[in-house]
């Protein structure tokens, strides 16, 4: 479970490009796209509100030229908002110095994009270790944490290779373990898994998942792709033209679409896919079962284990304790819904 605690909040952000941004938003007044386009300006992230809770996974996703990627550059302040709120701990980051940012990336965040950024010239352990030795850490202490964190993403026994002679999956899990090397509250993940090709994107959503459920990291992860999304996500912002048009659980998004451009982004989406099985549950009065799934896991997981024909099975929740029952007929029913 995720805590209600939020542990990053968003308020009121923009981001404008162009030579008058910061006169196109006054105090108090929203500009429309298309006034900030006649007046030759673009607005990347427009009156952005969200709140990120501790522990959890939360996707911004769109389609390229959304403004998810300018937004998550906004909340790090790698690219400088041109108004709003940024609150991190409780401290307001649009008021921090540089010095103060630097010290806050350097300590508390991670950060992981599309394209790997490792260096060439440094191994595996080498490359997982530098962020610690930008910090001043001690040779013995970040060579230690480093191979524990290449240990973490699978990669033991491939410390000494260099990123040539990894593929582009492996690399992929050097950067992760390179952000992770500098223990981060707040992890930021970019498109991390698209250049890889379908196959690898999957066994590394597949052990990003397990990651999570070791490390318990808060994570803004960003995608341009549902499913994806609808796998990973606790919660989903979706972007269009530079504004957060809805928010919510996966289940949220595909059956109560706020905006045609929802219905239309979530319409081929399978409900099985994302719906959980807490929500069909029925109560279990006091029965036993044989199956068990978890309270958690979408409706699709379940179809499979109806196949030798009983009509219902336990559903567990932390502990494995049976907290209700799933039956036959209610899945039947949603699978043939779509």
């Amino acid at each position: 479970m995720t805590s209600a605690e939020p542990k990053l909040v968003c308020r009121d952000v923009w981001k404008i490009f162009g030579a008058a941004s910061a006169a196109a938003k006054a105090a108090g007044r929203k500009p429309t796209s298309a006034e900030l386009r006649a007046s030759g300006l673009v607005g990347a992230v427009r009156d952005v509100n969200i709140e990120v809770r501790a522990g959890e996974i939360f996707v911004i996703m769109g389609l390229s030229g959304s403004g998810k990627s300018t937004l998550v550059r906004c909340l790090s302040r790698l690219i400088e908002p041109t108004s709003g709120e940024i609150i991190f701990n409780g401290e307001n980051l649009l008021a921090a110095d540089e010095a103060r940012m630097i010290e806050i990336r350097r300590h508390q965040m991670g950060m992981v994009f599309q394209h790997f950024a490792l260096l060439p010239h440094l191994t595996v352990l080498d490359n997982v270790a530098f962020p610690l030795e930008i910090q001043g850490v001690d040779k013995a202490q970040r060579i230690e944490r480093a191979r524990k964190m290449v240990e973490l993403v699978g990669l033991a026994g491939r410390e000494a290779s260099y990123p040539r002679e990894l593929s582009g999956g492996q690399q992929q899990r050097v950067g992760i373990a390179r952000s992770l090397a500098v223990e981060p509250e707040l992890w930021f993940l970019d498109e991390p898994f698209s250049a890889l090709d379908p196959l690898i994107r999957r066994e590394m959503q597949d052990e990003f998942l397990r990651l999570q459920s070791v490390l318990k990291k808060t994570i803004v992860f960003i995608t341009h792709d549902f499913d994806e999304a609808i796998r990973l996500a606790d919660r989903i912002a979706i972007m269009k033209d530079g504004e957060i048009v809805q928010s919510g659980t996966p289940e949220d998004l595909v059956l109560n679409p706020a905006t045609p451009y929802v219905a239309e982004f979530t319409r081929s989406v399978a409900k099985a896919k994302v719906v959980k099985v807490v929500s069909l549950m029925q109560p279990s009065d006091g029965a036993t079962f044989d199956v068990t799934i978890r309270a958690n896991a979408p409706v699709a997981e379940a179809a499979p284990l109806f196949s030798d024909g009983r009509d219902s099975i336990g559903v567990t929740y932390g502990d494995d304790a049976i907290i209700g029952a799933l039956r036959r007929s209610d899945v039947v029913d949603l699978m043939m819904r779509g």
